[in-house]
């Protein structure tokens, strides 16, 4: 890679981290609020995609969705997939 691409998957990634760290935190706002709440797919599909470190930190900061298993389970999967794609894109 060279030039500006080989900052892409760390762009990427920030991106998708500091995305899912906020729609957590909107969530959680909206919760307390008893008004209209983001789909829990669309958490657990934000934290796959590379947000897992996002929503671990959002998690444990909001004390959000911390019983549920399911969201650990994602967004630990989330941060192994974020780190093999830093690993893959850097590998020479």
């Amino acid at each position: 890679m060279t030039g500006l691409l080989k900052y892409l998957p760390l762009v990427y990634l920030l991106i998708v981290n500091f995305f899912e760290f906020f729609v957590m935190y909107l969530d959680k706002q909206r919760a307390k609020r008893k008004k209209w709440r983001v789909p829990e797919f669309d958490l657990l599909f934000i934290g796959l995609i590379g947000g897992g470190i996002g929503g671990l930190v959002a998690q444990q900061l909001f004390h959000h969705k911390t019983k549920k298993l399911s969201f650990y389970f994602f967004f630990i999967f989330g941060t192994l997939v974020a780190v093999a794609f830093i690993y893959f894109s850097y590998k020479r």
